[in-house]
């Protein structure tokens, strides 16, 4: 089975997109045949480079295409699909609209990740012309919330034979024989001191204002601030000096092979989502998205205290996790103080988010989607 993998995400980069396509594509190569990847650029990365980047440890094909922005990407979607052509692919698994469309024209079977709301002046056409074209397809939603939202827009029920909801995963072999806290603090040379651990973009809705606030209201805690890109992280050092706080450690960017042990280092997790929440491209997703670190801290086995939002309760539960509303700073300290005072009880929720980590595991993503579509191609 030759898989023909487009995206649109810059390869390497820090930004959760192009993450989470390294992390599907390895998954697909793992259950389903051989995988090659076509993204825009001019420059080979190394391979060595990028599994230590991303994480990874199954190897797969990638090419990178020259695609001006001009043409809002849709030269890179052209090109991608009669590439894959050439190659001879079985299928086309993409996270482009224009892709998906292009390579049904063509008459290939198609998978679509859906991730946000269609937008723009053509992505509604494009979306449309997708549901409306015959041929084998299947449409990937990563939340309920998300599905539900799509149908209210377009005023249509999507055909539940080829639509699936796929939650963003993690990989448990990362997860497994994680130290304890202490250990893990040792090993990072960080202070011995209780540690509350938040990793990801410091984009406008992550809370990083909350953030803040709890670490005025714990000074003899440590806050481990895990990622950033190095404008914000140098901006927000600044800002924690002149406040003359002293117990916010920033790392900046952390290879995702890495990224583990550092998660492991934290008492207590955290997901201070405010209610609107913007990506690396903009737009607004508190409504509909699927946070890969929810998934990592699941698998990470520490207690998850979360914003509470309603999408976060497709994944997560009370026996899992802890939520405070956004906007009750109050509320968020006083919670904190009590996870922190009470061991007995962040065992039982880290043991019980890591028992459910593992339905939520790139691998098992893939196989299902992967499973029904064969079925499928071989009618």
């Amino acid at each position: 089975m030759k898989i023909a993998c487009i995206a649109s995400s810059a390869i390497p980069s820090a930004t959760a997109n192009s993450i989470q396509v390294m992390k599907v594509c390895q998954a697909l190569k793992q259950v389903g045949g051989a995988v090659r990847l076509w993204v825009p650029g001019k420059h080979f990365t190394d391979w060595v480079q990028l599994a230590d980047f991303y994480g990874l440890t199954t190897s797969f094909e990638i090419e990178w295409v020259r695609a001006s922005r001009f043409w809002k990407r849709y030269d890179l979607a052209w090109k991608s699909v009669e590439l894959a052509q050439r190659w001879g692919a079985d299928m086309i698994y993409t996270w482009m609209m224009q892709s998906a469309v292009l390579a049904l024209w063509r008459g290939l079977p198609v998978i679509l990740e859906l991730h946000d709301r269609p937008s723009g002046r053509v992505g509604p056409w494009l979306f449309r012309e997708f549901i409306r074209h015959p041929g084998r397809k299947r449409l990937l939603v990563i939340t309920e919330a998300l599905l539900e939202r799509v149908q209210q827009e377009y005023h249509m029920q999507l055909p539940q034979e080829w639509v699936q909801i796929a939650p963003n995963g993690t990989e448990l072999e990362r997860y497994e024989n994680l130290p304890q806290p202490e250990e893990a603090r040792r090993q990072l040379g960080l202070p011995q001191m209780p540690t509350v651990v938040y990793s990801g973009s410091f984009y406008a809705g992550r809370g990083l204002d909350l953030l803040l606030h709890l670490a005025r209201d714990f000074p003899l805690v440590m806050f481990l601030w895990i990622g950033g890109r190095p404008q914000d992280v140098a901006g927000w050092k600044k800002r924690l000096s002149d406040m003359g706080l002293r117990n916010v450690h920033l790392t900046g960017f952390v290879e995702n092979s890495r990224l583990p042990l550092y998660q492991a280092a934290g008492d207590v997790l955290l997901m201070p989502y405010e209610r609107s929440i913007a990506g690396s491209s903009g737009g607004n997703s508190a409504e509909i998205c699927s946070p890969m670190k929810m998934f990592d801290y699941l698998a990470c086995g520490r207690p998850i205290l979360a914003s509470d939002l309603p999408v976060f309760h497709e994944v997560l539960n009370e026996n899992n996790a802890v939520f405070c509303p956004p906007q009750d700073t109050a509320l968020w300290s006083k919670t904190l103080e009590a996870l922190l005072a009470d061991a007995d009880r962040r065992q039982r929720l880290g043991e019980q988010a890591k028992a459910d980590s593992a339905r939520y595991t790139w691998r098992e993503r893939a196989g299902r989607a992967l499973a029904d579509f064969l079925i499928n191609l071989d009618q």
